[in-house]
């Protein structure tokens, strides 16, 4: 018999009083997943092929002075995953460009990776429209607007020292101007994938409609026909096949892990520690990013540590719009880190790096995990 599945018969008086969490499968996620792999790599290789990303570099190159080039980077990554709140979208539309930039110019290809990375964190922690932004709402039971404002005193100073950093660092990368775009058609498949996102529309959808576009331009200019278009395709689905396998070894692990109430033993044991509103705001924090580890997911970690962090929440006097924010922010910094996220796995896949590459330039998501633990220490509630 599991220890954890031990711990479940001993401890019924506790559960009676504290809810345990909802149950967290979410095989639809897992396939959802592998789907937006599949199709980030079809879209990336055809526009690569097409010269699409060569067109979009050299126009970003143009404008841009080089000590702007990773602030310009992280502060488009930001404002995209804003709109359309989902930070593996943005990530998968922006990967390749980064990755062009960084050849054409002095800075490294898992900086300018991890520069994309970041900036989806903070449009994924703080849109309306975000999935994490919807269940940490949900399950703590607060407005979306209420949350927003308790996220924004956390993610804006975290994203103002990043593009401090980013002058900084980047003021070593040469300035590259006068570039010519050879076609200026070619930047339309991304052009439509922004628009499409900033309208709001499903990532999925963004991705077949970029590809389509993509084909449909390489067609027109004569530039590609058929057999090289899918030949394109499939050379980029290819490249995602170690990408995949890893997901669904992980996602089997991960689905042991909860069947044998790993993660229900976790968060339900949290509450022994606790002394304090200080320790119970700890406690949240540390219990989503340790569930966040062993799922991989950061909606699935607030779903499952939701319902326990409402209670302690309830016990301790913490305001639902705080509680919900700790959980958001403390999952994105999670997820920033993990190199088996699916936000890792996605940029290192498109970049064809090494996800623990990346780790070392992710600034944002370690600016926002101490910030948020600097603020649950030194906070003060305010007395009405």
């Amino acid at each position: 018999m599991s220890p954890f599945n031990v711990y479940k018969t001993e401890n019924m008086e506790e559960k009676k009083k504290t809810p345990p969490p909802r149950k967290t499968e979410d095989n639809g996620g897992i396939m959802l997943m592998l789907l937006i792999f599949i199709l980030a790599g079809a879209f990336s290789s055809i526009a690569q092929a097409m010269g699409c990303v060569d067109s979009v570099v050299n126009l970003t190159l143009s404008i841009l002075p080089g000590n702007f080039i990773l602030v310009g980077m992280f502060v488009a990554a930001c404002l995209v995953s804003l709109s359309i709140g989902t930070s593996c979208g943005t990530i998968a539309a922006l990967t390749p460009i980064a990755v062009g930039i960084a050849t054409a110019t002095s800075a490294n290809v898992p900086m300018a990776t991890a520069v994309v990375v970041g900036g989806s964190l903070f449009g994924d922690n703080l849109s309306f429209i975000s999935d994490t932004t919807i269940m940490a709402t949900k399950t703590q039971g607060c407005r979306m607007s209420d949350k927003f404002k308790a996220n924004i005193g956390i993610a804006l100073p975290a994203a103002v020292l990043t593009i401090l950093a980013y002058i900084f660092i980047g003021a070593g990368i040469e300035s590259h101007t006068g570039l010519d775009i050879d076609n200026p058609l070619n930047i339309l498949p991304y052009i439509v994938v922004f628009v499409l996102a900033l309208a709001g529309m499903n990532v999925i959808w963004v991705l077949i409609m970029g590809i389509i576009s993509a084909m449909a331009i390489g067609l027109f200019q004569g530039s590609m026909d058929m057999a090289s278009l899918w030949a394109a395709a499939h050379k980029g689905i290819l490249g995602m096949h170690d990408l995949i396998i890893v997901t669904i070894l992980a996602a089997v692990i991960i689905d042991q892990l909860r069947k044998r109430g790993a993660i229900d033993w976790l968060i339900m044991n949290m509450g022994r520690i606790i002394s304090s509103r200080r320790g119970a705001e700890l406690s949240i924090a540390g219990a989503v990013v340790a569930v966040d580890m062993l799922t991989a997911n950061n909606t699935i970690a607030i779903l499952a540590v939701g319902p326990v962090a409402r209670s302690i929440s309830y016990r301790y006097g913490i305001e639902a719009k705080r509680s919900a924010s700790i959980l958001d922010t403390m999952s994105c910094f999670a997820q920033g880190i993990i190199p088996w996220g699916a936000q890792l796995l996605i940029a290192a896949g498109l970049a064809a790096i090494n996800p623990l590459d990346i780790i070392p330039y992710l600034y944002y998501p370690y600016i926002l995990g101490v910030i948020t633990i600097m603020n649950i220490i030194f906070y003060r509630k305010k007395e009405k």
